[in-house]
C-alpha cells in the first residue's frame, strides 16, 4: 500500500481522538488536524482541560502521545489492534477520564485487513509528502496574509486535504475554499485547488480567463486545480492569485 494511503489511514487514530476527547462541533472541526513544519507531524487539538495531544509523525512513521510524559509507538509492523491497545493504555495513563473509541462516522476508500500491518515501504515517498505538506502550509499561509483573508489551515482527516476557507472582504458576499488535495478520480496526483462560493452555492468558472498554471474545471467540482508535483512556492502563489482574481472580477 502506498505511503500516502497508510498515512491517511493512520491519521484516523487522531480523528478518533478528537471525537473521543474534544467537544463536538457541527462542522467536524474537533477532528481536524494541524501540520507542524517543525516536527513534520500531524497534531490534534489539545484535549479538553489538558495540554495533551496525539501526533502522527511522518519523519519517524510513529504515533506520538504528547504530554508531560510523552511516549511514541512506531507504526511499522503494527496492526490496527495493537495501536488501539496502545492508545487505550496512553489514555488511561494520562488520566483523561474518558475512553478512547475508534468509531469513525465516515468511510475511507481503503483499509487494513484484519491482522495486516503498517509498513514503511518507501522513505522517499514520505519525504516527498513532507515536502508537499510543508509547501501547502507555507503557500496558503502567505496567500492568506497577502490577501488579508482569515482562516485556520487544517488537515481534514476524512479527505486528507490541507484546507482553508475565508470570506472575501469586498462586499460581494463571496468566499473561497483553497488547499491541497490527495489523488482522486479527478487528478491522479496531489493537487492544489481553489473554489468560490456565494453562500452555499458553488460559483461557475466557465467564463473565467485561462490560468498561467493549472486549469479551471466546471463539471462536478467547480474551481481551479493544479497538480502539486514539481511545483514550488512561486508557481503555487501565482496559481492562487490568478484564480482569486477570477472570482473577484
Amino acid at each position: 500500500m502506498k505511503m500516502i494511503k497508510q498515512l491517511h489511514l493512520a491519521s484516523q487514530y487522531l480523528a478518533a481522538a478528537g471525537k473521543s476527547f474534544l467537544e463536538h462541533k457541527a462542522d467536524d472541526s474537533h477532528t481536524n488536524l494541524e501540520f507542524s513544519i517543525e516536527t513534520k507531524s500531524l497534531l490534534t487539538r489539545a484535549f479538553d482541560g489538558s495540554k495533551t495531544q496525539l501526533g502522527l509523525n511522518y519523519k519517524t512513521f510513529s504515533l506520538d502521545w504528547i504530554a508531560s510524559q510523552s511516549e511514541s509507538i512506531s507504526l511499522n509492523g503494527k496492526t490496527h489492534q495493537q495501536l488501539i491497545e496502545w492508545l487505550a493504555e496512553m489514555t488511561k495513563k494520562s488520566g483523561l477520564n474518558k475512553t478512547y473509541e475508534y468509531n469513525l462516522h465516515y468511510q475511507l476508500p481503503y483499509s487494513l485487513d484484519d491482522g495486516e500491518e503498517f509498513k514503511l515501504s518507501s522513505k522517499e515517498e514520505v519525504e516527498e509528502l513532507i515536502r508537499l505538506r510543508t509547501l501547502a502550509q507555507n503557500v496558503i499561509s502567505q496567500f492568506l496574509k497577502e490577501e488579508q483573508l482569515e482562516s485556520e489551515i487544517r488537515i481534514w482527516p476524512h479527505h486528507f486535504d490541507t484546507g482553508a476557507f475565508a470570506h472575501l472582504h469586498d462586499g460581494s458576499g463571496k468566499s473561497v475554499g483553497l488547499g491541497m488535495a490527495i489523488p482522486d478520480n479527478m487528478i491522479d496526483d496531489l493537487y492544489f485547488y481553489i473554489s468560490g462560493y456565494r453562500g452555499h452555492d458553488n460559483l461557475n468558472t466557465w467564463a473565467f480567463p485561462a490560468l498561467s498554471h493549472g486549469k479551471w474545471v466546471n463539471n462536478g467540482f467547480k474551481g481551479a486545480v493544479m497538480p502539486a508535483s514539481k511545483t514550488d512556492e512561486t508557481t503555487v502563489l501565482q496559481f492562487f492569485r490568478e484564480a482569486l482574481k477570477g472570482y473577484q472580477s
